[in-house]
């Protein structure tokens, strides 16, 4: 069973699309700190196809929660240009806060958050992230 939302790509609809993580993730009986760390991964993984992959233009992001044997799975779908997030490089957090580039934590965020992340191109041409975190 799966509980899918889409809506504009537009920074406004980050609450919602947490909400409807929560709610779904919820719905699938998975625990709260699971949920919690997939909610972080799922927001910051949004933010970067909205504010990177659509660069402000207008388009779509679908957000597909669901549960398969153990985990708790996310898929992020969107029709930005075609970028593959695990294919960036993790920072260097070893280096003072001062030599360090703004930003950019976002998809190290989502990694550390998550059990896997997986990155395709499904056939209709649109970028599709999968989230996987144990939800036990």
């Amino acid at each position: 069973m799966s509980s899918t939302l889409r809506t504009s790509a537009e920074l406004g609809n980050l609450a919602t699309i947490r909400r409807f993580v929560l709610e779904a993730a919820t719905s699938l009986e998975v625990g709260r700190v699971v949920i919690e760390d997939m909610i972080q991964a799922v927001d910051e993984s949004a933010t970067n196809v909205i504010v990177h992959g659509y660069e402000g233009q207008p388009g779509i992001i679908e957000v597909e929660v669901a549960r398969e044997g153990d985990d708790l799975v996310v898929h992020i779908r969107d029709y930005a240009p075609l970028f593959d997030p695990t294919t960036h490089p993790s920072p260097d957090l070893t280096l003072p806060l001062e030599r360090r580039r703004f930003g950019g934590l976002g998809i190290h965020l989502s990694r550390e958050c998550t059990d896997a992340v997986i990155y395709r191109v499904t056939p209709d041409g649109a970028n599709e992230l999968t989230l996987l975190k144990k939800a036990f």
